[in-house]
């Protein structure tokens, strides 16, 4: 398994399991046999509302004496309630203690929007807090302070430009160390992720599959099945691999992790299994040529121009 290294040493398999909505006790489930299958990366988030329900799954995991925590790398994120000041640790502690566990191994800022205190999703601008109200540096300074403080070991950001980065790196003590952005061949971002190398922040890719299970409000009604993409299949039937593997695989040959969702052990067993496949430099540049800078998770949901939001990706487009 490709694992991706942190300045200190520390390290990451490349490919996760993602958990975003997946619930219950078919998440609980989900997560033994990820575990049993050789999965030792696992992400979540507050705002999933599952980290209950991964922390009994890991506290029965842990019971059973074989796999320890040391073994397993957990992320999970802060949600865009808890920016302002003396919020961030909070936050973080009862993921924690959701969770179980005494540390996160990474801890992201989730988006970088602020919303005011006890708001899952904003309804009205006054919703909101501005940048002015909730500056991402202040969250920052309280994220250095969890990493400082061993309640997190890595610490970093989700859903950043590269003008986001450049002016959070300005200001912090502690550089992100992540970036957990959409990625996937229709959305290759390669500029920001030569900035990211070129400052040394690693990449985890979400929806590396197109997320096509999320909520139909989300969908748009043309939107790509990369499942369906005829070089893909092709590439995969050269490589004896279902396309969902050379999708996974392409994000370990960029050197960036993946966290593919499934709750079905044959596809959690199958994506796990995208490590071992062989992409050539001829398959890289077919994939290469499918870019078309496609979002299955454009952000309109977040942008509120009225209190400072908007072109949440800061892009021409």
């Amino acid at each position: 398994m490709k694992t991706l290294k942190f300045q200190n040493g520390d390290t990451m398999h490349a490919i996760g399991l993602g958990t975003w909505k997946a619930s219950g006790n078919e998440l609980k489930k989900t997560i033994k046999d990820a575990v049993y299958a050789g999965y030792r990366h696992i992400d979540t988030a507050k705002n999933y509302d599952n980290e209950e329900i991964i922390g009994e799954a890991l506290a029965e995991i842990f019971a059973e004496g074989e796999i320890f925590r040391e073994d397993l790398f957990i992320t999970s994120k802060l949600w865009n309630d808890s920016h302002a000041e003396g919020q961030v640790i909070p936050a973080l502690q009862q993921s924690l203690k959701k969770l179980k566990l005494n540390y996160l191994d990474l801890y992201l800022i989730h988006w970088p929007v602020a919303f005011r205190h006890g708001v899952d999703f904003p309804k009205k601008p006054e919703d909101y807090l501005t940048p002015t109200e909730a500056p991402i540096i202040g969250t920052w300074i309280q994220m250095e302070k969890a990493k400082n403080d061993g309640l997190a070991k890595h610490i970093g950001v989700s859903n950043f430009s590269e003008k986001k980065l450049k002016d959070l790196i300005s200001k912090a003590s502690i550089k992100p160390e992540m970036n957990q952005v959409e990625l996937h061949p229709l959305l290759q971002q390669n500029d920001l992720i030569a900035y990211c190398k070129s400052e040394d922040i690693l990449i985890t890719a979400y929806s590396p599959l197109g997320s096509g299970d999320r909520n139909k409000a989300m969908k748009a009604s043309d939107e790509p099945n990369m499942m369906d993409i005829d070089i893909l299949k092709e590439i995969a039937r050269d490589r004896s691999a279902t396309v969902a593997q050379v999708l996974i695989a392409w994000h370990n040959h960029r050197d960036c992790a993946a966290i593919p969702k499934s709750t079905t052990k044959e596809h959690i067993i199958s994506n796990f299994k995208a490590a071992d496949v062989p992409l050539t430099d001829a398959d890289m540049k077919k994939i290469a040529a499918l870019d078309r800078h496609y979002r299955y998770i454009n952000g309109k949901f977040f942008e509120e121009p009225s209190k400072g939001y908007n072109n949440l990706y800061d892009e021409d487009r």
